[in-house]
């Protein structure tokens, strides 16, 4: 307390006297001046480009202080959709919780006394001004310099001294407001983002399609980047970025501490207009309360940078919060091929995968139990997740017993799960999930049809399947029921509905629009099939999504138990688009890829920093990187995503897709994240069975109701792994790519057909004890020649510092009659090492590629 009022009284004499009637901060890229004008207000705000001057419209600087003598209503408002329905409906009972929260006083910014003031003092020293106000609430000091480091940046220190108790939240100031005719776009990442103001509220505020248009608080919890963003047309990029260590640490200690709220985020100011926003403390949560005399202090800082939100956020991860600098403290316990290795053994135990086979339609068939909610389940549901890993995996292996007892019997589950027989449905998957029980197909979360699992659970696992065997008549068949339904079903536009009722045929959740890559299925048909009927029709639904889903930011999701909040199908639509461009040649699907790609990195968590502070797990000490969520993405995030509960998830299915887009790009946030979504993640790892849990607050309970999911875990080690090595060997390692996997994301099938190893034809090889190393931080990828005349080990290092190895090989697991003649690296010319051992070097990232030629 007496340290308090020594505050005040120096306060007090600092701004005692002061005349001066204008003052400005400036550096080579930014100048704000302020005039004192009954209060002081920035009159002026020049963004500087070499000789390029421009001035910036609104200018402000107006301060608000948010203060309730009691802790903040928390009854919630009721919003219904655009047909009429309260939102979201009681069914969806996951969702209840955190969207209660979402509609109340605090998150809708009603909540207590707003001040808006200009200060009324001001003291300038050499290279700061500081602003001083004065109310019968508090005692606020704010203290603004120029980066020295970053010249587009204003730093900013505010000082709240309470004078009576309550809750007090003190906001950034308003340094400019941006008129919505002069909007380009705006984002919270993992929030929402759009290029346009949206009217209907459940879709700006629930789904992320398009900006609010009242100023919500947001919690710090799902904001994947730590920025709020405007672009202003002209080429202005304008954020707000807290300084590190203001928002919640998941796990601050032995717990998780996700759901702490210490942050909120506005697009807008109290008085709702657009302008970045933080407040610090939340109103109502516990650092907000004071007594007399308390104090709160913090920090961040207004980035002003030409170009767009992309560059923003870039700046954000990367500089401010150290997102790709983390890479550094990464390491394995366990190389992702080995994991591969081991989920393989995992999933050949019937007991520990819950593989079962059950009779329907007189057929048998196969898949997992799965253990989450599904409608109507009564513990009997059972999935199989991605039929290109099934496949992929029994032909690197030549494993029998899953080629003679799993392949079958999913094969069969994926025939039953199709409607053959006439009808409104021909051609569609029911669903996807079999209830054993009830011997019915049904979705995840009701009694109806989507289009986009007839792409799924037909087209995708189908085409798949046909990459592999593509003289099956049957299946070639039933792809084409499937792309002719698509075709039937695809409105004039290029769209589709979001879901049809299985009992009335009429569609269902009217009041959203299908924004999901489910033109992607006719696509697969015509690579498969060759009639281009289907490319023109893919090409349409392409068309049509790039007007109404990439251009604007507006995306749905797919996970019916979440009503579709907006997910990792942003992620797919991407690489549908990469896809079509492969096909199509066609820059404007190039372009929407990148785009797509661009907004699905804001589904990417890069903060808090990653540090070496030992934390407890579960009774065991982990260093804070290990379990960060820095580099891990959101299974779906906004107001009422699992991230709100559970935090990111380990399905790191975009890390291949993202080596692509850096390999187009050379941007290297996408390497980054790509990389630290998969790398040093062991402490997730279940070490019996080599699968990660797939919630991160989970951390390594194993695949606990979801062991499916191994399957989704070999397919993006494999994609990624694939991706990495193409990149780094600038296209001398290349394998022919399948299709995505079915809902969680854009990772994509291989071996179907040898790639090529420099100049070799070469299939890839998955076996056990094949090549051994010593350090898990090196990858060993295996191949074999055409011929067989050759093997090839593949050696690529995970890290960003040079690591070695030794590798014990044995070919003789190909054929107990393979011996090694001579040896030759294809990077750089090695010696023969007749000892059956390979001791190498590599670089940071380094790759090493080396031939065995075979003799038998």
């Amino acid at each position: 307390m007496k340290t308090n009022h020594l505050i005040i009284a120096v306060l007090s004499v600092l701004f005692y006297g002061c005349k001066e009637k204008s003052v400005s901060l400036e550096s080579q890229s930014v100048k704000i001046e302020w005039q004192n004008e009954n209060g002081w207000k920035i009159k002026k705000i020049q963004t500087k480009n070499g000789v390029q001057r421009n001035d910036l419209k609104t200018p402000s600087g107006e301060f608000t202080l948010l203060y309730s003598e009691r802790k903040p209503d928390s009854a919630s408002a009721r919003i219904k959709t655009n047909t009429g329905i309260i939102f979201p409906e009681s069914i969806f009972k996951f969702q209840q919780a955190t969207w209660k929260l979402a509609v109340g006083p605090v998150s809708l910014n009603t909540a207590g006394e707003a001040y808006h003031f200009y200060p009324e003092d001001m003291e300038s020293g050499e290279k700061t001004k500081t602003f001083r106000h004065e109310n019968d609430k508090a005692i606020i000091a704010s203290t603004w310099k120029m980066d020295e480091r970053f010249p587009t940046d204003v730093r900013v220190e505010q000082l709240l001294i309470a004078k009576k108790a309550g809750y007090y939240s003190l906001a950034t100031p308003s340094v400019l407001t941006v008129a919505e005719e002069d909007l380009s776009w705006a984002s919270i990442p993992g929030y929402f983002q759009g290029n346009a103001i949206q009217k209907d509220s459940v879709l700006a505020y629930a789904y992320g399609q398009g900006i609010p248009s009242f100023p919500a608080i947001f919690p710090e919890r799902c904001v994947s980047t730590l920025i709020s963003v405007i672009d202003a047309k002209g080429g202005l990029s304008f954020s707000v970025i807290p300084s590190p260590g203001l928002g919640r640490d998941p796990w601050a200690n032995d717990k998780a501490t996700h759901d702490e709220w210490r942050l909120g985020f506005s697009h807008m100011n109290r008085r709702g207009k657009l302008s970045p926003t933080l407040y610090f403390p939340v109103l109502g949560e516990p650092q907000s309360l004071m007594k007399e005399g308390d104090t709160i202090r913090y920090g961040f800082r207004y980035s002003f940078q030409n170009g767009c939100w992309f560059q923003s956020v870039k700046h954000a991860a990367n500089d401010i919060y150290k997102f790709s600098d983390a890479l550094k403290l990464r390491s394995n316990k366990q190389s992702l091929i080995n994991r591969a290795e081991e989920i393989h053994r995992y999933l050949l135990d019937k007991k520990t995968s819950l593989w079962h086979v059950e009779t329907y339609q007189g057929l048998e068939i196969g898949a997992q139990s799965y253990l989450g909610g599904v409608a109507g389940s009564q513990g009997d549901a059972m999935k199989n997740a991605d039929y290109g890993a099934m496949w992929m995996l029994a032909k690197a292996t030549e494993d029998m017993p899953l080629k003679q007892k799993v392949l079958p019997y999913a094969l069969n589950f994926k025939l039953t799960q199709q409607q053959a027989a006439p009808g409104f449905f021909q051609g569609a998957a029911l669903g996807q999930y079999y209830l054993h029980k009830r011997k019915t197909f049904v979705e995840e979360w009701g009694e109806f049809v989507e289009p986009i699992s007839l792409t799924y659970y037909t087209m995708l696992d189908m085409g798949n399947i046909l990459l592999f065997e593509p003289d099956n008549k049957m299946l070639r068949e039933r792809l084409k029921l499937g792309a002719e339904r698509l075709l039937k079903w695809q409105k004039e536009d290029g769209s589709w509905e979001v879901a049809y009722d299985k009992k009335t045929e009429q569609p269902l959740f009217k009041d959203l629009t299908d924004l999901r890559p489910t033109f992607y299925g006719l696509l697969v048909a015509h690579r498969i099939l060759k009639d281009e009927k289907y490319l023109a029709a893919a090409k349409k639904g392409a068309d049509w999504m790039i007007e109404n889903a990439v251009n604007k930011g507006h995306f749905l999701g797919v996970c019916g138990d979440a009503r579709y909040a907006p997910d990792f199908a942003t992620g797919q639509t991407s690489q549908a688009f990469l896809d079509l461009y492969d096909a199509t040649p066609q820059k404007n699907y190039r372009d929407a890829a990148i785009q797509a790609a661009k907004i699905y990195t804001t589904s990417v968590y890069t903060h808090p920093v990653p540090t070496a502070k030992i934390k407890k797990v579960n009774g065991a000490e982990r260093q804070d990187w290990e379990i960060a969520q820095a580099g891990l993405s959101f299974e779906h995030g906004g107001l009422f995503g699992s991230a709100q509960r559970h935090g990111p998830i380990q399905l790191a299915s975009h890390a291949g897709l993202f080596v692509r887009i850096f390999n187009l790009t050379k941007d290297s946030l996408f390497l980054a994240m790509a990389r630290s979504g998969a790398i040093g993640r062991d402490a997730f790892v279940d070490p019996k069975t080599s699968v990660a849990s797939y919630y991160w607050n989970a951390m390594n309970t194993g695949p606990g109701p979801f062991p499916h999911h191994a399957w989704w875990q070999i397919g993006w080690i494999m994609d990624y792994l694939l991706s990495e090595a193409e990149v780094r060997s600038k296209g001398q390692i290349k394998f022919p790519r399948g299709f995505v996997t079915p809902k969680v994301g854009p990772h994509q099938s291989y071996g179907f057909e040898s790639g090529k190893i420099f100049s070799a034809d070469a299939n890839l090889v998955i076996k056990k004890g094949l090549a051994i190393g010593t350090n898990p931080n090196i990858e060993i990828i295996a191949a074999l020649s055409t011929d067989k005349k050759k093997a090839f080990l593949i050696l690529m290092n995970d890290v960003g510092a040079e690591e070695r190895l030794t590798v014990q090989y044995d070919f003789s697991k190909l054929n107990p009659s393979f011996k090694v003649n001579a040896i030759r690296e294809l990077t750089v010319n090695a010696k023969i090492l007749p000892s059956g051992a390979l001791v190498a070097a590599l670089d940071a990232y380094g790759l090493r590629v080396y031939e065995f030629s075979l003799t038998r």
